[in-house]
C-alpha cells in the first residue's frame, strides 16, 4: 500500500511517499481502507515540533473510509461499513495518510446513510473540539441534541475556522442563538453560510457593544480560539455563570483576564485538549456528532461555510503547508478515488 511517513521531525520536507505492507488488525482493532484524510493544525505541529515516539510515523488524525477487516472481539462494526475515524495517530504511529489504517475500534464510527466522505473526513478534531467546548458549562448540558442549548447564546470567536464552523453548526443544531466573530467580509459570508445568526467583524473598538446589543443579558458560552487577544472582551460580554472554552493559542501563548469581573460573574475558564480529555467525552462527542450527521446538520463546502481544499496523497506535504499557512477552510487528502 502507499503511505506517507516521516522518521524525523521538521519541515514538511521530512514527509515521503513509500510502499508498506498493510498491517492486520489485532484484537479490538479494525482496518479501514482510507478514502479521505483530514489535515488539522495538530498534524503539522506534531510533525514539526512533537516528540517522535516511533521509528516511523504516518501523519493525520482524521479520515473516512470503509472497514476492510476486523480484529478479534470487535462488535458493533462490520466489514463494508462506511466510517469516520478520529485520533488515528494518538499514541500510535498509524495516521490516516495511507491507503489502509489500523485503528482501535472505539475510534471508528459508522456513518449514517447518505453522508459523503468529504463531510466525514472533516469531522474528527474540529467537530469533537467544538462539541467539548459546547458541553462544559457549569449548568450543562453535557450532551448535545436538538433543543439542548435552547435559550443559550453562544459566541464563536473565529467563526470561519474549522472548529468555529463546527461549533456554529452544532450550536445551531442544539437550539442556541449563535454570534460569530470574523476578520473580513469574506469570512463573514462563510460564518453566515454555516448558520450563525449574527456575525460581527474585528478589529472594532466597539465590538463588545455590538455583542451586547445582540445579547443584552450576556453570552452564556464562548468558544475561544485566541484567549490572549479576546480574554477581556469575553468576560465583558459574558453572562453570570458563563463559560469560556479555549482550545488554541492564536495570537499569543499567554493571556490575562480581569479578575474582579471574572469572579463577579462566576466565570468558568475551561481549557480543552482532545488528547487528554479522556475516553468518556470522546465517545459522547462521537455519538452526538453522528446524531447531528443524521439530521443533516454538518454539511461542508463553501456553500455551507467551509471551503474544501483537496490534495492527492503524494502531495501531503503541500497539504500540511496549506494548513500551516492558515488557509481558510478544510484541507483534505484524496487517498482513494472513492470519496463519496
Amino acid at each position: 500500500m502507499k503511505a506517507i511517513v516521516y522518521s524525523v521531525t521538521g519541515a514538511s520536507s521530512v514527509l515521503s511517499l513509500v510502499e508498506r505492507e498493510a498491517a492486520a488488525p489485532g484484537p479490538g482493532e479494525v482496518r479501514v481502507r482510507i478514502a479521505a484524510s483530514g489535515v488539522n493544525p495538530t498534524d503539522w505541529k506534531a510533525r514539526s515540533e512533537g516528540d517522535l515516539a516511533f521509528d516511523e510515523v504516518v501523519p493525520n488524525q482524521d479520515g473516512a473510509g470503509v472497514i476492510e477487516s476486523l480484529g478479534d472481539g470487535v462488535t458493533g462494526l462490520a466489514v463494508g461499513d462506511r466510517v469516520w475515524v478520529y485520533l488515528a495517530a494518538h499514541g500510535r504511529p498509524t495516521g490516516t495518510a495511507q491507503e489502509f489504517a489500523v485503528l482501535p475500534a472505539d475510534r471508528v464510527v459508522a456513518l449514517p446513510e447518505g453522508i459523503d466522505f468529504d463531510v466525514a473526513a472533516s469531522l474528527g478534531v474540529p467537530a469533537m473540539t467544538a462539541h467539548r467546548a459546547l458541553t462544559v458549562h457549569e449548568q450543562g448540558p453535557a450532551r448535545l441534541a436538538p433543543e439542548a442549548l435552547t435559550g443559550r447564546v453562544v459566541l464563536v470567536q473565529g467563526g470561519a475556522g474549522a472548529v468555529g464552523h463546527a461549533a456554529i453548526q452544532l450550536a445551531v443544531w442544539a437550539g442556541a442563538t449563535v454570534i460569530a466573530t470574523v476578520s473580513s467580509e469574506a469570512k463573514a459570508e462563510l460564518a453566515r453560510a454555516a448558520g450563525a445568526h449574527h456575525v460581527v467583524q474585528y478589529p472594532d473598538d466597539a465590538l463588545a457593544d455590538r455583542i451586547r446589543e445582540i445579547a443584552p443579558d450576556g453570552v452564556h458560552q464562548v468558544v475561544e480560539v485566541a484567549p490572549a487577544q479576546n480574554a477581556a472582551l469575553d468576560v465583558e460580554v459574558l453572562a453570570n455563570h458563563g463559560s469560556i472554552a479555549y482550545y488554541a493559542n492564536n495570537n499569543g501563548d499567554d493571556f490575562t483576564a480581569p479578575i474582579i469581573a471574572s469572579f463577579a460573574k462566576n466565570v468558568r475558564w475551561q481549557g480543552l485538549l482532545l488528547y487528554t480529555v479522556g475516553t468518556e467525552p470522546l465517545l459522547a462527542a462521537a455519538e452526538d456528532i453522528t446524531a447531528a450527521l443524521r439530521d443533516g446538520a454538518l454539511p461542508v463546502g463553501e456553500s455551507a461555510g467551509l471551503p474544501l481544499h483537496w490534495f492527492p496523497l503524494e502531495e501531503t506535504a503541500a497539504a500540511h503547508d496549506a494548513v500551516e499557512s492558515g488557509v481558510t477552510g478544510k484541507v483534505l487528502i484524496r487517498v482513494a478515488d472513492e470519496t463519496a
